[in-house]
């Protein structure tokens, strides 16, 4: 693969960042700033990794004019260390070979409308009515679905499955092994035996969404499953259907979201969480990893349940078995506040 190399004044363009020390200097990757790589690019966001920028030999970092008082190096003074490094890195992300058109090994149904500009990959199977807009691309092994939507500029990587009548907007990224629109965990027991409820539904992606690897996300019973404008999930996230997740909407990896839960706009969500069915969770809401979410949350805030930190097997015995303790505790405690009562009185 080609090494790309810039000078630093092209990797800032259209940035709001002033240089400190030399803005031609060439810049031919990115690394860490402990390892500080020559002729390469790093930052600095996190105030734990500060010990290391006085001995990095990175050729520039990217970091708060507070900081750059101590960077021995060419520094890239920003508001946003992290926001500032993304946009400059990307320059040095692999240009995947694309060629557009239909590879001779996808089978791609008749009825199917796919733009000139698209590109679909060996294997990928294109099913009846489906639409794909402009320079999409499809990865090798995807499975589109009869009547599937897929809008302009959007990546699916290998072996995506979109199942019938998904609808997915502009600019969405679909990592591998994804599965959007499969029946939803919808079961009513009669008589002793489980009878499957009708999925009828779908599910609609909108615009700028990114999805990680090996997320499930359900088609609606009724009404559909929708992800909102700017969503960002990471890999291993199940959506239940007719989950609503708002605009702009962060999720880490292993989540999983009940069906008819309601999701608000710009919220955190950490990994592991669990959250409940037919609940509301509002907007510029943070919910950190492992949290159990049981019942609504409306309030702008920041929320946490479960175990502590990590202690060691011996300390969590202990507390474990006064946690089962509680209950009786708490009774003897009642009695006491009752004696005291009728001794007062």
């Amino acid at each position: 693969m080609t090494v790309k190399k810039f000078k630093l004044c092209e990797l800032v363009r259209d940035l709001e960042v002033e240089i400190q020390g030399d803005e031609n200097c060439v810049i031919e990757g990115v690394t860490t700033l402990e390892d500080g790589k020559s002729g390469h690019l790093t930052f600095l966001n996190n105030p734990k990794y500060k010990k290391y920028l006085s001995d990095t030999t990175a050729a520039a970092v990217v970091l708060t004019r507070k900081e750059a008082e101590d960077c021995p190096v060419t520094a890239v003074i920003c508001r946003d260390p992290y926001f500032t490094y993304a946009k400059m890195a990307s320059y040095f992300l692999p240009e995947l070979e694309r060629e557009e058109g239909v590879h001779p090994s996808a089978s791609v149904h008749s009825s199917a409308q796919v733009d000139k500009t698209a590109s679909i990959a060996p294997q990928a199977v294109i099913s009846k009515n489906a639409c794909i807009g402009a320079h999409v691309v499809i990865g090798g092994g995807c499975f589109i679905g009869e009547g599937v939507v897929i809008g302009d500029h959007t990546v699916l990587h290998a072996n995506v499955t979109l199942y019938h009548d998904v609808k997915i907007g502009k600019h969405v990224i679909i990592s591998s092994g994804t599965v959007i629109g499969a029946d939803g965990f919808g079961i009513a027991k009669h008589a002793g035996v489980w009878h499957k409820v009708p999925q009828l539904g779908t599910v609609i992606i909108e615009d700028d969404v990114e999805i990680g690897a090996n997320c499930a996300i359900d088609r609606g019973a009724i009404g559909d499953t929708i992800i909102a404008k700017g969503v960002k999930l990471d890999n291993l996230i199940q959506v239940g259907h007719n989950v609503q997740i708002g605009a702009y909407t962060a999720i880490a990896g292993c989540v999983g979201i009940a069906g008819s839960a309601t999701i608000g706009k710009n919220c955190l969500i950490g990994g592991g969480a669990g959250i409940a069915g037919h609940i509301e969770i509002g907007d510029d809401i943070m919910i950190t990893g492992m949290t159990a979410v049981t019942k609504s949350l409306r309030n702008p805030g920041i929320y946490s349940s479960g175990v502590g930190g990590v202690v060691t097997n011996k300390e969590w015995q202990k507390t474990s078995a006064r946690l089962h303790r509680l209950n009786s505790l708490t009774e003897k405690v009642k009695k006491l506040e009752q004696l005291i009562k009728e001794m007062i009185n």
